[in-house]
């Protein structure tokens, strides 16, 4: 299997290596794994959420995979003396990862998370994009801050009864990532991605900015003045806390 390389970002071993690489070791190890091994994004808003959210942290740290998400990630491995020079989004592994299990044939896949519309979307355009990649189940969770026990064995039977490659989950930071770290063990999946964002981009019912944005790190820019009032406590209030915890980080050193 492919190796990959991390380096610590203020408590996170955040993955150092370029796009290509990751991806190519999470294919490789849905190719020959032999248990559950998953992919979390760390961006600053996520690292801020943790601070007052353990479950959260210890989430983010088990992740056997924790992409540099974030332009704000790569300028805090620059200020701290690492290696991190680009970015790797949920939509990059997303669009990457399925480009080559496209390639190869014979996986499947699941999406847990959004509304049943946004998954209808999701699964017509996957037939469109991968018709090589089966997409062998989805599943709406009822929309609460709180999953019940009910709740959650619903989910897990829908995804172990088809025993997907790939299972997708989409219900936002920090449930998603709280709800993989919390049930990995019972997932009878080779490889889980908290993708966030993804769902809504991928059905089209958000659209993602323009890639001359996305080459500039500025891919929140055009977002923000889409949805100022729920985008902005991330550019506003974590953006500035996580650049001051890097600065302090940095002094120490």
């Amino acid at each position: 299997m492919t190796a990959t390389t991390t380096e610590d970002i203020l408590g996170y071993r955040v993955l150092q290596d370029p796009q290509a690489y990751c991806l190519d070791a999470i294919a490789d190890w849905i190719a020959t794994g032999d248990r559950h091994r998953w992919l979390a994004c760390l961006n600053p808003h996520s690292y801020v959420l943790a601070l007052n959210d353990s479950p959260f942290a210890q989430a983010l740290r088990a992740a056997d995979w924790l992409i540099p998400d974030g332009a704000g990630i790569a300028l805090a491995s620059k200020l701290l003396g690492g290696h991190i020079h680009d970015r790797i989004t949920g939509s990059d592994v997303f669009w990457g990862l399925n480009q080559r299990l496209d390639a190869r044939g014979g996986c499947s896949c699941f999406f847990l998370g959004s509304t049943e519309d946004t998954l209808r979307q999701i699964t017509a355009r996957m037939a469109r994009d991968y018709p090589n990649i089966r997409v062998a189940g989805v599943y709406a969770p009822p929309f609460k801050t709180e999953f019940s026990a009910e709740d959650n064995q619903a989910m897990l039977a829908a995804i172990n009864a088809v025993r997907p490659d790939v299972l997708w989950v989409g219900m936002t930071a920090p449930k998603q990532e709280k709800w993989i770290d919390r049930h990995q063990d019972r997932l009878d999946v080779k490889f889980s991605a908290a993708v966030g964002a993804v769902f809504d981009f991928y059905s089209g019912r958000v659209k993602r900015s323009h890639p001359v944005f996305q080459r500039l790190g500025l891919e929140w820019l055009p977002r923000l003045l889409q949805q100022p009032r729920r985008l902005w406590p991330r550019t506003g209030i974590s953006a500035p806390i996580f650049l001051w915890h890097v600065l302090r980080q940095r002094r120490k050193a």
